[in-house]
């Protein structure tokens, strides 16, 4: 256990430093926030003095966009180009900052190192390679001679493996050196397992401020205003949009799921007749993800799928191939290559139920006339009247910024990105879609994320002093039976103040507490005393608790070690 702790441990802090530090840069240096405007100066980070300007960042970020898109094979939602976007910034920050560290630790890359790491340790995707493969494992004979052969040179597969190299070879003298500058003490793992392993059982009585309300009639607004002039950062909250939806479902006929059947079973033929599983789930599944390996699902036991697949597979036997099986998906042809008990190894080739081209006329006809009527329109009311004219459901969501939007009971892509991307309150979406459906946004409010002024948050202020108002009316009772307790015993101090004394069964330091919160004043007092004794009043910050311990079980130490 403790080898395992330390092997976790020891590489885990140049990679916080990096990933805080280029997420700090972006929130607060970044011109692409739109608190400057962006011009082809524009510096949108700075690393230790370093800048990254705007034109690195863009070039960066549009060419992992398209390798994103090749892999996919369609365009980027809204949602996911800022996630490229993030990537893009997150790279290049990463990058100056590994730069300079080697630089600080004199790592260097000689020629003669590529050379011999790029003779025994391929990258990921040649070893991966079918091509340099024998009775399925790598053989680095074959990978070899692909080295010396002269198309590598004159295609510049030579020159890619260099640049690899050198990037991925000062990486790892950078972690080896980091591995032992940051050593974790025996003492300070032991401590790190009894927080997760100790374990405590107590009994409680507590005061909640059930009468807020009442209270909250007492704040002033000078209480409200020193309040939150010392507590400003606990209301630093992600930016916040109420949207209305309208949408135009892509529906499939009856015969359009017909015609996607009769797909599957001319694949399950052409598999039957010696086609290969894997050849033709690469080529013709619509579950890109799988279908780019084969179709290969891995293994596993059940509850991994939806009833209708997962009832299939296990009906069976391995190399067998199943009929066409519907499911909320489409439809899937499986192949269970092994199993073991419950335990499934099988691929599978969906064929999706899309509408025909005659049906899909017909939806984008409609879909065009909802984007001639209200598509990035200005005016709020443009878009209530093209839904009142077309007969369509008003829907309003709100969307965390940051986050996908969810309409009907899925993601609608872009949705997020767009209204956090600038426009303004009342304005209509230009048309989106997706697999399922066309729809069109309006954005009806819009709060921006950060720290919230005191405006926006002063009922919660009120409520926060409401509750330290309450808790302190409540402290005298809370002491009393404290001592009552300790006199007689928690039941007795209970009875006579007329409440009931709740048990907490075992729990960690850094486990959740029915009743009690978690990682709280509570719960670290409640292992700090003795079996048998009762606490003095512990107040957190929405409750009171007088505590007892039942039962205390200390973590082992041999298990540790």
């Amino acid at each position: 256990m403790l080898q395992n702790m330390r092997s976790a441990a020891k590489y885990i802090w140049i990679f916080i430093f990096i990933a805080f530090v280029g997420g700090f840069l972006l929130a607060e240096t970044s011109g692409l926030l739109g608190r400057a405007p962006v011009t082809t100066s524009t510096v949108v980070a700075t690393v230790n003095g370093e800048d990254i300007p705007y034109m690195v960042w863009a070039n960066t970020s549009a060419a992992l966009a398209q390798q994103q898109e090749q892999q996919i094979g369609r365009g980027l939602t809204l949602d996911e180009r800022a996630e490229v976007d993030q990537r893009a910034f997150d790279q290049l920050v990463n990058d100056v900052l590994l730069r300079q560290e080697y630089e600080k630790r004199g790592i260097r890359v000689t020629d003669q190192e590529v050379i011999e790491t790029a003779q025994f340790a391929p990258p990921p995707q040649f070893r991966e390679n079918p091509e340099f493969q024998t009775d399925g494992q790598f053989d680095l004979a074959k990978y070899r001679r692909f080295l010396a052969s002269p198309a590598v040179r004159q295609q510049g597969i030579l020159a890619q493996l260099e640049q690899y190299y050198r990037t991925e070879i000062p990486k790892e003298k950078l972690f080896t050196q980091v591995a032992a500058d940051a050593y974790v003490s025996d003492a300070r793992l032991w401590q790190m397992y009894q927080d997760r392993n100790d374990s405590v059982a107590v009994s409680f009585i507590s005061w909640v401020p059930s009468d807020v309300d009442e209270f909250a009639k007492q704040v002033t607004d000078a209480e409200i205003q020193q309040y939150y002039a010392a507590h400003a950062n606990e209301f630093d909250r992600p930016g916040r949009a109420v949207l209305s939806l309208v949408s135009i479902p892509r529906t499939p006929t009856a015969s359009d799921s017909a015609d996607a059947l009769k797909r599957a079973q001319e694949l399950r033929d052409e598999i039957a007749k010696g086609a290969k599983f894997d050849d033709v789930a690469r080529r013709a599944s619509d579950d890109t993800l799988s279908g780019a390996l084969g179709g290969d699902l891995g293994s596993g036991g059940k509850g991994r799928f939806v009833k209708e697949f997962e009832d299939a597979a296990y009906r069976l036997s391995p190399g067998q191939l199943s009929a066409p099986v519907r499911t909320p998906f489409g439809w899937h042809i499986i192949k269970v290559d092994s199993r073991k008990g419950d335990t499934l190894s099988l691929r599978h080739i969906l064929v999706k139920i899309r509408q025909s081209d005659s049906t899909a006329v017909k939806t984008d006809r409609r879909a065009d006339e909802l984007a001639r009527l209200a598509g990035g329109a200005l005016e709020p009311a443009k878009f209530d009247s093209a839904a009142k004219q077309m007969g369509l459901l008003v829907t309003q969501i709100e969307v965390a910024e940051g986050q996908p939007a969810r309409y009907l009971n899925r993601t609608a892509p872009s949705v997020s990105a767009w209204a956090f991307g600038g426009v303004h309150p009342g304005e209509s979406s230009d048309l989106f879609d997706n697999d399922d459906m066309y729809y069109l946004a309006r954005l009806d409010s819009l709060q921006q994320g950060g720290i919230q002024p005191l405006d926006a948050v002063k009922n919660d202020v009120r409520d926060r002093v409401a509750t330290r108002k309450s808790l302190d009316a409540k402290m005298d009772a809370a002491k009393q039976a404290a001592v009552a307790a300790a006199a007689s015993s928690l039941e007795e101090a209970a009875k006579a103040t007329g409440r009931s004394v709740q048990k907490a069964p075992m729990f960690s330091r850094v486990g959740f507490v029915m009743g009690m919160g978690q990682l709280n004043e509570a719960v670290g007092a409640s292992f700090t005393l003795p079996v048998g004794a009762v606490s003095a009043p512990v107040r957190t910050n929405d409750a009171i608790f007088v505590i007892r311990v039942d039962q205390k079980v200390a973590a082992d130490r041999a298990k540790f070690e």
